[in-house]
């Protein structure tokens, strides 16, 4: 999927709702927990948040470009399916949609 480009009067309109959608995501992603116990189950954890929340940062850089961030959106809800919250992924996926 190619970046997705948004005008800066969409950008304008619909800034507060990308911006709540993408910070709500982060917060809820911090607060997930490993789902086994263990070193290697912590570490994966770990890895997987960090890969969503730079995501997340990729996303929101890219809309003060002007565009979704196809790059940004792939890494973030990987990782956020890989952090059991297919929940979140759907969220973000949902943001393709809000320029249009």
């Amino acid at each position: 999927m190619p970046d997705i480009a948004v005008s800066q009067d969409e950008r304008a309109r619909l800034d507060q709702i990308f911006m709540q959608v993408v910070m709500d995501v982060q917060a809820q992603a911090q607060q997930s927990r490993p789902v086994q116990s263990g070193n290697l189950a912590a570490m994966f954890h770990k890895e997987q948040l960090s890969e969503a929340l730079q995501g997340c940062a990729m996303l929101i850089a890219g809309w003060n470009q002007g565009r979704i961030d196809a790059a940004g959106l792939k890494r973030a809800t990987a990782a956020l399916r890989g952090l059991e919250r297919p929940d979140l992924a759907t969220r973000l996926e949902g943001l393709v949609n809000i320029a249009g």
